[in-house]
């Protein structure tokens, strides 16, 4: 097992990885909209849902991966009212159409929108 682990993404905020690597698959913790270089969170669901998606991405690039290799998402929205604008832009970045879920939670850390899980191979 390899941890994964990148500056361009959200450090973990509890007694967790960002993300691991077993026998070629790549499994990503929940990214919440934390821009890495700020620590600020972005306001709506669009531009949360793009930050979480690019934090998924830098940690799939950390590992050798990328969307195109993704093979399921759990995604998880604190209101499911945002699920069509959450899909405009999750489907920007997973195109190859993963399985997925997604659900609605009744709350998020530090109260974001949205954050979106991955498991992918190498």
């Amino acid at each position: 097992m390899n941890i994964i682990a990148t500056e361009k993404a959200p450090g973990a905020i509890g007694p967790y990885s960002q993300g691991f690597e077993v026998n070629g698959l790549i499994f990503s913790s929940g990214q919440i909209p934390v821009d890495p270089a700020m620590g600020n969170i972005p306001e709506g669901i669009a531009a949360q849902a793009e930050q979480s998606c690019k934090n998924v991405g830098a940690i799939l690039e950390a590992a050798g991966s990328g969307y195109d290799k993704v093979v399921k998402t759990t995604c998880f929205l604190a209101d499911i009212a945002d699920f069509a604008a959450f899909n405009e832009v999750y489907a920007k970045y997973f195109i190859s159409k993963p399985a997925r879920s997604c659900v609605a939670v009744r709350d998020l850390p530090k109260g974001v929108l949205c954050e979106v899980e991955a498991i992918a191979v190498k």
